[in-house]
């Protein structure tokens, strides 16, 4: 008997190690998973709706890889873009400043030198950072603001937002050296449509380069930053990746060459002095656009699962303002907006609320929906996060580690956020959103401003304005207007 007892001891101290040691095991596992430094992407569209995405409720145009991506990982569906235009939403997306903050809150404007970029926090931390695609916020090569000059290793892409209109450029820059394309020259016949089969397209040559760069940094902590310039007019795509839309009986309407919607169109520093190219089915166009996007996305995923770096990577996707007509495309068609009021400049839901999808795969629970309100001035501190690094105290920003990692009783919340637009001599516009209440106030020419007031809550489409039934709220976000734009008001 005392020999059976004594086993038993033997066994449940033998019991007793084997746990303890799989507890420390289990602590050493999530120690050296904390230490290391997660490879960062971040996808960006150009133009494209909230309502453009299947996940978010897209019938017609097929976004599979996207949509996986939500599914794998969390979708978010008040998430906002910095603004209602390109150029100062990707200035909020790189400094974590809102609108009231930013360097650059117009299309025009150039990021001012001494902004200090995520790239430029992350670089210190070992990162390999790289853009490739669209930045928009400088003029040349060798600029002050140019992205080499901004904390990325690495930059291939247009020399100015002009370029970007189109996609069979002359050239584009790979960091200080241009690449040139004379196959690219005269490939447009007498009525402005492109010539099948001719040239090479600027989003072909952004995917190679970014499939690329994964490889060349595949042993390294990487932030990839990749706004590609899809679907941003002009619309014009190969017949092969239309094929997958025709017979479906869809209405068309013919554009002809020309501007896309204001003066600067017209050409925009480039050869192509007629404005956008012709096209006679817009709406074909769109969709094979954005699913090509998709295409190549999916095509990352899959590098990363194959280089084994899958579960070490985090893939951020988004776009960077609502939907704009300017290519000809049907935007009621599609619904691009997603049913939401308002299009690209304008800050009513239409032209701000984006897609966001975050996917990491292994660390954050699949299939998980957040309606947390968020915007792009938020990137700057969760990359912060994610490379362990402090965030600058001046940001507008909060970081959504915690609701992307499950913990949502440890996310901080925004006391409000703020966008400003105003366009040739439209009224200015200003909103706030604080819970799910929008604010507005619209300052006419030289006249006293007015109030516009929507509860998201109860009507997302902005629909009803309830600023003289709310004055008492309207009083409440006074202080707010006044604060979020007090550096303009200096």
């Amino acid at each position: 008997m005392t020999q059976i007892k004594l086993i038993l001891t033997m066994l449940l101290v033998a019991i007793s190690v084997l746990v303890s040691c799989a507890q420390k095991k289990s602590e050493v596992k999530t120690q050296v998973k904390s230490q290391t430094k997660p490879n960062i992407i971040y996808i960006l569209a150009d133009d494209m709706g909230y309502g453009d995405v299947g996940v978010y409720g897209q019938t017609k145009i097929k976004t599979p890889n996207i949509d996986k991506m939500a599914n794998e990982g969390i979708k978010f569906t008040n998430h906002y873009s910095g603004q209602t235009v390109c150029s100062p939403s990707r200035c909020a997306l790189m400094t974590g400043m809102h609108m009231g903050n930013a360097s650059v809150t117009r299309n025009g404007q150039l990021m001012n030198p001494d902004d200090v970029t995520v790239a430029e926090l992350i670089k210190p931390a070992g990162y390999k950072t790289g853009i490739i695609g669209k930045w928009g916020l400088s003029e040349g090569a060798l600029s002050d603001n140019s992205p080499n000059q901004q904390g990325f290793d690495h930059y291939m892409g247009f020399e100015n937002q002009g370029f970007a209109h189109f996609y069979y450029p002359e050239y584009l820059l790979r960091n200080h050296t241009k690449v040139e394309y004379p196959e690219n020259l005269d490939i447009r016949d007498e009525n402005g449509y492109y010539i099948e089969g001719k040239g090479t397209y600027s989003h072909d040559v952004f995917a190679k380069e970014a499939l690329q760069f994964i490889n060349d940094n595949k042993s390294e902590p990487f932030f990839l930053y990749l706004p590609f310039a899809i679907p941003h007019a002009e619309l014009t795509i190969q017949e092969e990746a239309k094929k997958q839309y025709r017979g479906l009986n869809w209405p068309e309407t013919p554009k002809s060459e020309g501007g896309g919607g204001h003066k600067d169109d017209a050409g925009y520093g480039s050869q192509y002095v007629g404005g956008y190219c012709a096209t006679d089915e817009p709406n074909i166009t769109y969709a094979a656009m954005i699913s090509k996007m998709d295409e190549n996305i999916g095509r990352i995923l899959d590098l990363l699962e194959e280089l084994g770096i899958a579960e070490n990577t985090i893939v951020m996707f988004a776009s960077d303002n609502g939907p704009s007509d300017e290519g000809g495309q049907d935007i009621p068609f599609f619904d691009s907006s997603g049913g939401l009021r308002g299009k690209k400049r304008d800050i009513y839901e239409g032209g701000i609320r984006i897609p966001f999808v975050v996917r990491w795969k292994g660390t954050i629970e699949a299939g998980v929906e957040s309606d947390l309100p968020s915007a792009f001035w938020d990137f700057l501190p969760t990359v912060c996060d994610l490379a362990g690094v402090s965030t600058p105290k001046n940001v507008d920003g909060i970081s959504l580690l915690p609701t992307i990692l499950g913990n949502k009783s440890q996310q901080k919340k925004h006391e409000y956020l703020f966008w400003e637009w105003q366009r040739g001599k439209k009224p200015y516009y200003e909103a706030l959103r604080v819970d799910n209440w929008k604010a507005f106030r619209i300052t006419p020419n030289n006249k006293e401003p007015y109030y516009e007031l929507y509860d998201l809550h109860t009507d997302v489409k902005e629909t009803t304005n309830l600023a003289s039934k709310h004055p008492e709220l309207i009083e409440k976000f006074k202080p707010y207007f006044q604060v979020a734009n007090s550096k303009k008001l200096q």
